[in-house]
């Protein structure tokens, strides 16, 4: 490779603000054309073309240095020339036209952003409307296919949530506990629906918990919007769900238990403090919950691969159920009116 300066120049450029990812594919996907047509073209230049700084440009052709076919062996990757800071491009690696979508593809994108554009509390709903008119206007005909998209399962309760939101009222709502394993009923005072992990949420003044409560929508198993404005108090804070909606913190207990092969997708799906091999085929796994009751039905639903290690009163919940259980199983079965 022919570029050191272009490494040296962008070492130092890491320290930029981050880039939406689908703007920087999108460039870098055109980048190697554009270059391929204007050999030896001034750097400043083709980042003004571009509407990027030099410091971005720079960064960009880093990565796409080390972009290719399969296989991405020497004779694979794209490469480039630099004489000042001038560019040139010395081997395409097959990149030397756009990007261009076949029908298929671009049908499963409109459908994608319809799907988007039709999810209540989605942010940046102007961008995704764009990119759709955009796409929508390239496809021609084939946009116009009678596609509709519906959001499966609670769409209809969080079409009624989001109304009681945007009115200003208060609700009566019937609510399945997953912490807890009860159902509950209260009066919320909604504040805001979110979209977190790919779940939809209410976000609200809890009057029976005095406190602001998310509740997912999927567990709402009945929505009554009430005469009455929401009234949240001003105390009422809002979540940050930046890093999630759980949030394990030191007040929060601490679990560790031992797991085989079958249960260790729990590290993959659970935030976890410590993952420790025991060098026996198990893993050692701590983890924080939001009460002892959750992390009991937790382990008995991992069944024989998952043992609770500590805490004890832990240990003893799940001894105490699992030997409550095997009891049950031995029992003779009760004969219809008593008889022998």
């Amino acid at each position: 490779m022919t570029a050191p300066a272009a490494r040296s120049a962008s070492a130092g450029s890491r320290a930029a603000g981050p880039r939406p990812a689908a703007d920087r594919l999108s460039r870098l996907l055109n980048l190697v054309p554009y270059l391929l047509a204007r050999p030896g073209i001034p750097v400043a230049r083709a980042a003004a073309d571009l509407g990027v700084t030099e410091r971005q440009l720079r960064e960009d052709l880093e990565l796409l240095w080390v972009c290719g076919l399969p296989g991405y062996g020497p004779g694979d990757l794209i490469d480039m020339a630099f004489d000042g800071d001038r560019v040139t491009i010395t081997y395409d690696a097959g990149i030397d036209r756009p990007l261009r979508l076949t029908p298929d593809e671009a049908l499963a994108l409109v459908v994608a952003l319809r799907m988007l554009a039709e999810t209540p509390g989605m942010g940046n709903r102007d961008a995704i409307e764009r990119a759709l008119a955009k796409i929508e206007n390239a496809a021609g005909d084939l946009a116009g296919a009678p596609v509709a998209v519906r959001l499966p399962g609670n769409a209809d309760r969080l079409a009624s949530i989001r109304a009681a939101v945007q009115r200003g009222r208060a609700a009566r709502i019937t609510y399945y506990a997953a912490t807890r394993d009860e159902t509950t009923e209260r009066v919320v005072d909604p504040i805001r629906v979110l979209m977190v992990g790919g779940w939809a949420y209410l976000e609200a003044w809890c009057r029976r918990a005095e406190a602001v409560r998310l509740f997912r929508v999927d567990r709402v198993d009945a929505f009554t919007e009430l005469d009455e404005p929401a009234a949240p108090p001003p105390q009422a804070a809002l979540h940050d769900v930046s890093a999630g909606v759980f949030r394990p913190g030191p007040d929060l207990p601490l679990v560790t238990v031992r797991v085989g092969r079958a249960a260790r997708w729990i590290t993959e799906y659970y935030p976890c403090e410590e993952v420790r091999e025991t060098g026996q085929g198990d893993w050692l796994v701590s983890l924080r919950v939001t009460d002892l009751a959750w992390a009991r039905r937790f382990v008995l639903g991992l069944g024989p691969d998952a043992t609770v290690v500590s805490p004890p009163a832990l240990v003893e919940q799940v001894r105490s159920r699992a030997q409550a259980a095997l009891e049950a199983y031995a029992a003779p079965p009760a004969v219809p009116g008593g008889g022998q």
